[in-house]
């Protein structure tokens, strides 16, 4: 701008140095006297040869300076430099590249004079569908390395022929190579990000070496055990891609990389595709399709649960049933034991107080027997007058006692002669008398 300003200001310093003796009465060319003119072409030389020999390096842009004399220097800061009527190769650090989808006026969207934007192309995936790709890519150069940089400036001349003959090439490969190795069914399907992984490492590291195989397609079985139906596709067997390994690393192309060129791919990513319309039908089937079974499998699950509920509810009834019985049996049983526990305490307390009655009759025995000894012992040792006496008394009233209740025989034959009659009868009565205490005495 400032050159061609320089110019612009010496053609006019000149011309009106020439005209002003040639065109009179004109305010315009008497204005621009000699002097003036001379002032306007040194002013212009003056510009001039500061736009030659400096420049404005814009941020986030690196220049390859190439000298007349055949010197270069990159420059990666912004400001100020010295060109000196070099040629200057502008790239910027991150170049964005995109592919977009048009609208349906046919409109890219926004534009800006610091990004690539195209058209996106279409591209057939594996199983023959094809989709128009649309990409969002940012690239950026090495500013850490000035030869590098400086020899691929020199190589591409120019930012927009190093976006066309290098990085596009390298980007539709990529997209190529990647479409081989999928089918739009598993992209669809939940492999977006295998996508979008395959491709930025082809874009950055160069492309896979593919190799072709062949699957056979198993039919499909469908149903249940008793009745099995079997689909079988006319095509059988099917050519694929994939990636060709050694030593458990991907064989890639030799010299067909970014990185050659000190480029680093900063951003890959497929941001929309737009399928043909043969598959956009499919899809929608599909989707129809998936969604009756959804509401199938929700109704099976409702279904399911339900079951569930009413077992679960079965089977709380028969646990609260289960816990009343073993409650009342528990009952019982407690009731039981506590019986069987009384008894047997009742059992004890006899057991005691029959051993405590027996204890209780021997130790009357004793007693009785020790007063019997006790007596006998009185008997043969002798009693005093008044116990004679005492003695005597209560034996006539036990003999007179007796005598009430003895029973002698009514006949009775006596032998020998009158004497002994008395001796016979008090023979009887001290008999009987002597019977009575004796079982008195056991008593």
């Amino acid at each position: 701008m400032l050159t061609f300003l320089g110019i612009l200001i010496i053609i006019i310093g000149t011309l009106t140095l020439i005209l002003n003796p040639l065109i009179k009465n004109n305010k315009f060319i008497e204005w621009f006297t000699k002097k003036r003119s001379i002032q306007f072409i040194a002013l212009g030389i003056i510009v001039s040869i500061f736009t030659g020999a400096f420049f404005y390096a814009e941020p986030g842009t690196a220049y390859a300076v190439q000298y007349p004399w055949g010197g270069q220097k990159a420059i990666f800061n912004q400001g100020i430099h010295t060109k000196m009527w070099g040629r200057l190769i502008p790239i910027q650090f991150e170049m964005p590249i995109k592919y977009v989808i048009p609208n349906k006026e046919g409109e890219l969207g926004d534009q800006s004079k610091y990004a690539y934007i195209d058209v996106a192309r279409q591209w057939e995936f594996n199983d023959a569908v094809k989709g128009r790709i649309a990409t969002s890519i940012v690239i950026s150069i090495n500013i850490s390395d000035e030869n590098q940089f400086l020899s691929v400036a020199d190589r591409n001349k120019t930012e927009k022929n190093l976006i066309r003959s290098r990085i596009i090439p390298n980007i539709d490969q990529s997209i190529k190579n990647t479409c081989k190795l999928m089918a739009a069914q598993d992209y669809i399907s939940g492999q977006a990000a295998d996508f979008d992984r395959y491709f930025q490492d082809q874009l950055e590291n160069g492309m896979y070496v593919l190799e072709e195989y062949i699957t056979n397609q198993s039919p499909e079985i469908i149903g249940d055990t008793s009745v099995i139906r079997t689909i079988v596709n006319k095509q059988s067997r099917q050519k694929k891609f994939r990636i060709k390994y050694k030593n458990g690393e991907p064989i890639r192309v030799k010299g067909n990389s970014l990185k050659s060129y000190g480029l680093t791919v900063v951003q890959a990513v497929v941001n929309e595709i737009d399928w043909e319309p043969a598959f956009d039908k499919r899809l929608m089937l599909q989707k129809e399709e998936v969604a009756q079974t959804q509401l199938e499998k929700q109704q099976a699950e409702r279904e399911f649960y339900r079951a569930q509920k009413e077992k679960a509810k079965g089977e709380a009834e028969k646990a609260a049933e289960r816990a009343r019985l073993e409650k009342k049996q528990i009952q019982q049983t407690i009731a039981a034991e506590t019986q069987a526990k009384v008894a047997e305490f009742n059992l004890v307390e006899e057991k005691k107080l029959y051993e405590v009655a027996i204890f209780k009759a021997k130790t009357r025995k004793t007693l009785a027997d020790a007063q019997a000894y006790e007596n006998t012992k009185l008997v043969s040792a002798g009693l005093t007058p008044q116990e004679r006496a005492e003695w005597n008394y209560k034996t006539a009233v036990g003999v007179a006692s007796e005598l009430k209740e003895l029973s002698l025989p009514t006949t009775y034959i006596e032998s020998g002669n009158g004497n002994n009659k008395g001796n016979l009868l008090e023979s009887l009565i001290g008999a009987e008398l002597a019977k009575k205490m004796i079982v008195q005495q056991k008593k």
